[in-house]
Order: C-alpha cells, then sequence, then structure tokens
C-alpha cells in the first residue's frame, strides 16, 4: 500500500510525540497504560482540536495505524527505557520533531479544505502544541505552550515559511520539509542560547500595596 508524504509525517510525528508523552510519564507513578494514554493524548490531541474545528472527523478515527503506532512507541520505549528515560535531551527532541512534523501535516491538511493561510499556519500551530498541553494538564505542570520557552511562536514561524516556499512553487514534499526543519531548528537555538520571551511581571502584592499607603 502505498503512503503519500503527507501520512508518513503524521506517523512519525505520532511516534516521536507519542514517545515524547511517555518519557513525560516516567518517575510519575503511571503503569504501562497510563503511559500509552499519555502518549496517546500527546500525540492525537492536537490534530483532533484541528479536525475538530475544521468540522471532520477526527484522523485517529479512521484509521487504526495512529493507534498502533503510539503502542509501538511504548514498546520501544519499555525496551530502550535505559537509554530513553535516562538521556536528559530525549524528550526535547522527540518534542520538537514532532511539533515541527505535526505543525506541517495540520497545515496540509487544512490547505486541502480550502483556508486561507493564516488559519492553516493557525491550523498548524494548534496540531503541533495542543498535544502537549493536555499531557503537561495531565502530568499536572505548566504546559511548555505558556512558559516562556520558543514553542508556538516557531510554529507560527515554519508556517510562514510554508508559504515562502509554497508561494516560489517549491515542490510539496520539499517545502514541508524545509518548513518542519525550520520550526525543529529554531527549537534547538533557542535552547542552546537560551533566546525565550519576556515572563510576564508578577502583580505587587496586596500587602505591599498596603504599606506604600502608609
Amino acid at each position: 500500500m502505498e503512503i503519500d508524504f503527507t501520512t508518513l509525517i503524521e506517523i512519525v510525528g505520532t511516534f516521536v510525540f507519542a514517545i515524547s508523552g511517555i518519557r513525560s510519564a516516567s518517575g510519575k507513578q503511571i503503569d504501562w497504560f497510563g503511559a500509552y494514554l499519555i502518549g496517546l493524548v500527546t500525540a492525537i490531541g492536537g490534530g483532533t482540536t484541528r479536525d475538530l474545528l475544521l468540522d471532520v472527523k477526527p484522523f485517529w478515527m479512521l484509521d487504526s495505524k495512529y493507534l498502533l503506532t503510539t503502542g509501538a512507541a511504548l514498546l520501544a520505549t519499555l525496551i530502550f527505557k535505559n537509554k530513553v528515560i535516562t538521556w536528559g535531551k530525549t524528550l526535547f527532541l522527540f518534542d520538537s520533531i514532532g511539533l515541527g512534523l505535526f505543525t506541517i501535516a495540520g497545515i496540509t491538511k487544512s490547505m486541502a479544505a480550502g483556508w486561507s493561510f493564516w488559519v492553516c499556519i493557525a491550523m498548524g500551530t494548534i496540531t503541533g502544541s495542543i498535544g502537549g498541553v493536555i499531557r503537561d494538564v495531565l502530568l499536572n505542570r505548566v504546559p511548555l505552550l505558556l512558559r516562556k520557552d520558543i514553542y508556538a511562536l516557531a510554529c507560527v514561524a515554519g508556517g510562514v515559511v510554508y508559504f515562502i516556499c509554497y508561494h516560489f512553487h517549491l515542490p510539496a514534499s520539499l517545502r514541508e520539509m524545509i518548513a518542519a526543519l525550520t520550526i525543529i531548528v529554531i527549537r534547538i537555538i533557542a535552547l542552546k542560547f537560551h533566546i525565550h520571551l519576556p515572563v510576564l511581571p508578577s502583580a505587587p502584592s496586596q500587602s505591599g500595596d498596603a504599606r506604600n499607603k502608609e
């Protein structure tokens, strides 16, 4: 059976995002089935949200390979747990790859549905990031999307690069690859050089305000 490039991106993205979720669940006293669910929502959460917004049936309900791919990710994590769990940058690497691949998958699916470029970029960002938000909420931590890390902005930048490539009529597979690599490289550069957005300052405490009034 022939698999198109976009479907291949979704499968690879599902695998790496699922490993990212499962890796995050390690050390949380979560059993294998719980780890599978964390990996699954990490992988399909963004795409499901996208499809609901586009008023189409969620992609994973049309093909079981995404559920099976998540199972393969859990199996790979269990087999290579000594490496996957202990490597400090493993989670970041898989999360960045999944972010890039799923963002592009969201853009291409939205384009096929006939939406304008800005909607496609928004849907790509949702596809790439919402799964991680659901993962972090389930694991009771502040979602990475809401922290100072360059995350959603990397998706937007990748989407802009995608449409620049589209404007110059680059082949679909090439522009998808360039845009995905843009997202991944931005994430890596931001981490390496500690590039991030300013943090919102804390509001002054009431006790401090009272002292100032005195």
